[in-house]
């Protein structure tokens, strides 16, 4: 029985993971690669496996780095199931029709250059048709229920805390009379996070496999981001424009949204108009509000006490075209949420086109911004941004929170890990090499533990998994 990393070693995106037990093979996770135009090319690659061949795939939360490849698996003949939480299913239902979507219309875009140039066209990395017939295949399982997935391969799912229906997952594996426990962490949250419980702890591997996207660093206090936005919405109502909010349609908005809810008389919220500005975003709040089960205590109280987490008076939902155009004649009193939550796409654009040259305009940054982004310009301080082919100057003042992340920092992982007996060996995963090194280096130094950041097809024979390769 052994484990083979396919993605997200020594970096973020691409999660995928090949199980193999007894002669089964199962996949863990099967994601985009995200990033530079080089690296997203790597999606076409055909995968180093055959799809036909498996039995099962095990998918931990519905982020498109972990999810968006899926299509693929069934273009060239996975014939199995794809086990995951309930609101995993529903929310990759939306995020994989949006992908496959934006897919063709990039196919279309491009294929008018080729047509005029005589060049082969392309076509889409997958359709939307294809993604629909991908979210057939899901197989709903409940956090703490033990699924068969094939024979000597047991898997239970727990709450991760990231995003809605994130999982933590425990593999339970036998061949040949030999049992051995691998938990898979996926993605874990960020403690405190607003909505969802916090990764729920587990005692007891022979292995884990851990991502460290945060490995290097420690968040904000809570308390002290809350201060920080209402600092802000203060800010930008006495300057007397508009307040744009670049932000993930799933969970970024949704927190927001709840945070705007349980401040609003505090923050001054009722002196504003509020858009939520996101086909997508609007559908993964909706899906959000179905799943009360999954809310902390505290978000369960509050829903109890006041009605829905995401209900404001002034909050409009603008799903239409003509909506989002409308939101541009205002001049003053708005908060926008638009994705893309990086400002590389979607209607924030729009939005950034008609306020960011105006000095009473303030944005608001409220998540990871990659390099070579339009809302890395911004955190950077740029003076001109582009778009469309336009040179726009930036005369809004640029905020960046960075309290807001619903991935663990280095102090939550390493508080999750300790909670398993025995300090058991660590495969890292999922994280740039500074924050995978720095997590290794605290694991071996805070635990005594045997802890490696893992190379692309690399394998761990799990009857005697070996790790403490020397990193170069």
């Amino acid at each position: 029985m052994h484990i083979t990393f396919l993605g997200a070693t020594r970096e973020v995106t691409g999660s995928c993971h090949l199980l193999e037990v007894g002669g089964r093979r199962v996949l863990v996770d099967c994601g985009l690669i995200q990033g530079s135009p080089h690296h997203e090319r790597h999606n076409h690659d055909p995968f180093t496996f055959d799809p036909a061949g498996l039995d099962a795939v095990l998918l931990t939360h519905a982020h498109l780095d972990h999810s968006g490849r899926l299509p693929l698996l069934l273009r060239q003949g996975f014939q199995g199931r794809i086990i995951t939480h309930p609101a995993t299913v529903d929310l990759c239902r939306i995020m994989l029709e949006d992908a496959g979507y934006l897919n063709e219309k990039e196919a279309e875009w491009q294929n008018r250059k080729r047509r005029r140039k005589g060049l082969e066209l392309v076509k889409p990395l997958y359709t939307r048709a294809e993604a629909r017939a991908t979210a057939a295949r899901f197989d709903p399982l409940e956090y703490g229920e033990p699924c068969a997935v094939a024979p000597g391969i047991t898997a239970t799912f727990h709450d991760a805390g990231h995003i809605l229906g994130s999982a933590v997952i425990a593999l339970d594996l036998e061949e040949a009379g030999r049992r051995r426990r691998v938990v898979m962490s996926g993605d874990l949250g960020h403690r405190g996070t607003p909505v969802l419980r916090d990764p729920e702890p587990l005692t007891e591997a022979d292995l884990v496999v851990m991502e460290s996207t945060y490995g290097d660093r420690d968040h904000r206090p809570w308390d002290a981001t809350w201060e920080e936005m209402g600092r802000i919405l203060s800010d930008a109502r006495e300057a007397g424009g508009n307040l744009l909010v670049p932000a993930f349609a799933v969970d970024r908005t949704q927190m927001l949204l709840y945070a705007f809810r349980s401040h609003f008389a505090e923050w001054g919220l009722g002196d504003w108009e509020i858009f939520l500005d996101s086909p997508m975003a609007i559908a993964a709040t909706r899906v959000y509000a179905r799943h009360t089960a999954l809310y902390d205590s505290r978000a369960s109280a509050f829903e109890r006490r006041h009605g829905g987490l995401f209900e404001l008076p002034n909050l409009h939902l603008s799903e239409r075209t003509e909506d989002s155009m409308a939101i541009n004649r205002i001049r003053s009193g708005a908060v926008v949420i638009a994705g893309s939550g990086m400002c590389d796409g979607g209607r924030i654009r729009h939005h950034l086109k008609h306020n960011v040259w105006r000095r009473d305009a303030h944005v608001l940054i409220s998540g990871f911004q990659a390099a070579g982004t339009t809302g890395r310009a911004l955190v950077d301080g740029a003076r001109h941004i582009r778009l469309w082919g336009e040179t726009i100057r930036v005369q809004a003042q640029v905020h960046t929170v960075n309290g807001l992340s619903a991935h663990a920092d280095q102090a939550g992982l390493l508080e999750w890990y300790a909670n398993f007996r025995d300090a058991p060996p660590v495969a890292v995963v999922h994280g740039e090499p500074r924050a995978q090194d720095a997590f290794v280096a605290r694991l071996r130094a805070d635990f005594g533990t045997r802890a490696q950041a893992m190379r692309y097809g690399e394998t761990v024979d799990l009857e005697r998994p070996r790790l403490e390769r020397p990193e170069s």
